[in-house]
């Protein structure tokens, strides 16, 4: 009997950890858990071909440098607030709405030619519920692979 809940101790104790390492984004003081996108491939698909994000999750998108971003929406099923921030996670511009893009042409959504380093993909919507303002600073949890 004790090995039994030693073992369950500690297999809850790994469950915790990995649930307390699991990446997170922290904006205007709401969570959301996310997926990083740190080199061209996972850059390039982001959230392409889902039909669905849950509420509470986003996809941030690191890249190795600062620079003017502009993002589009081909293949993407459902509308996005486009959010990006410069090296100190500042946020900087907003999209906010994009709405899915089929077919070509579609439309882009750049930063205003203003440097950015992270750009935070969530459902269309969130920007305006959590009333974000530019020079909010965004809070990044996990660790994520070197940006390339």
């Amino acid at each position: 009997m004790m090995k039994w809940m030693l073992a369950a101790a500690l297999c809850g104790a790994t469950l915790g950890a990995a649930a307390a390492d699991a990446p997170s984004v922290t904006l205007h003081g709401k969570t959301y858990s996310t997926e990083f996108a740190t080199d061209d491939a996972q850059r390039e698909h982001g959230l392409m071909d889902r039909a669905h994000m849950d509420a509470d999750h986003s996809m941030l998108f690191i890249f190795p440098s600062d620079e003017p971003r502009a993002f589009w929406m081909k293949n993407t099923l459902i509308p996005l607030d486009i959010l990006y921030f410069d090296q100190a996670r500042k946020l900087v511009a907003m999209q906010l709405n994009a709405q899915p893009c089929k077919a070509d042409p579609c439309a882009i959504y750049p930063s205003g030619n203003l440097p950015a380093r992270y750009v935070l993909e969530l459902n269309a919507g969130e920007a305006g519920r959590l009333g974000l303002n530019l020079g909010d600073e965004l809070t990044v949890s996990g660790t994520p692979a070197p940006a390339r």
